[in-house]
């Protein structure tokens, strides 16, 4: 089912990312942990790509496992950094095969610390990739693209980071979801500005509970994200305790959530690092409103995973 088709019978969507465990104890824990919130019945579910594609055989296994042998809504992320069109075209029909309806299309950054490099035979930007996919008919995806409230990195300027985007949309993106962001306000901004540049698409939220305050430091300056000084003085004494860290961090995404909904944003994407903890609790402290305002379309079904403890990592 493409993701599009679930927006027009549910108004507010849940949904989680994923990334694909490298090594066998990783593997096992993720195995737990996806378990435990694929109970949730989430929306749909998404799974990343590394650095200059390095986990794409690992990406495609788990999303054929979500998609095909879990039944879930899966999009699998895709980058474009150093593929040449022909690899790129080879892994569309290879995700359409498996019967894969959704992608995640982004450029990417080259694995480890290389430098960017023009790519004559591929993609330079992701509009450009977007632009290949949604125009080639024997794939016919639905088509997903970054968005960063605080402006990308490498943009010279807000207004053209979102000359950019509006690039991506206008080129095929259905839809849009956020780099994660830590005050509602840098959301609220951000989406007035885009609908005043003709950038009409659902732009999804991206959320990540601070449960590592020293952990989401180092994502937040890799990323441009922001942390607020009213955050970093709430946190900053409790950082070496994992309990107190946990539920100040559960406690403020709890508030940012709520905001979110209530004020009409078209639901949460969660960036779970792969752990299960935070997001189970989280939605359960948001269950009631997602229950009022979410209708599922496909019918109710219960996850192939065997019932197990969850394991907190």
């Amino acid at each position: 089912m493409k993701i599009t088709e679930i927006f027009k019978h549910q108004k507010q969507t849940f949904s989680f990312e994923f990334f694909p465990p490298k090594k066998y104890l990783t593997a096992v824990k993720f195995g737990i942990n996806a378990g435990q919130l694929m109970k949730l019945h989430p929306s749909f579910v998404t799974v990343t790509y590394g650095a200059g594609g390095g986990t794409q055989e690992n990406t495609f296994k788990l999303v054929n496992l979500f998609q095909n042998e879990l039944d879930f809504v899966c999009m699998a992320h895709y980058t474009c950094i150093n593929a040449t069109k022909e690899k790129v075209d080879y892994d569309m029909r290879t995700l359409k095969d498996m019967g894969i309806e959704n992608v995640m299309l982004i450029r990417g950054d080259p694995p480890g610390n290389e430098e960017r490099k023009p790519n004559p035979d591929g993609f330079d930007y992701g509009s450009d990739l977007v632009e290949f996919v949604a125009n080639n008919d024997k794939y016919d995806f639905c088509i997903g693209a970054g968005a960063y409230p605080e402006t990308h990195q490498e943009a010279t300027s807000s207004e053209e980071d979102l000359d950019n985007l509006k690039r991506k949309v206008d080129a095929g993106a259905d839809f849009l979801v956020t780099q994660m962001y830590f005050h509602n306000r840098y959301y609220w901004d951000f989406l007035d500005r885009a609908r005043k540049k003709g950038i009409n698409c659902r732009i999804i939220p991206g959320i990540i509970p601070i449960t590592n305050f020293k952990q989401i430091r180092k994502f937040a300056s890799m990323t441009g994200a922001t942390i607020p000084e009213d955050i970093v003085r709430k946190m900053e004494p409790y950082q070496d305790d994992k309990d107190a860290i946990y539920e100040l961090g559960l406690d403020l995404a709890t508030e940012q959530c709520h905001d979110l909904l209530d004020n009409g944003a078209p639901g949460i994407h969660f960036y779970t690092l792969n752990k299960s903890r935070a997001a189970i609790d989280l939605y359960e402290r948001l269950s009631d409103e997602f229950r009022t305002v979410r209708t599922r379309y496909e019918k109710s079904f219960t996850p192939r995973i065997p019932e197990t403890n969850m394991l907190k990592v």
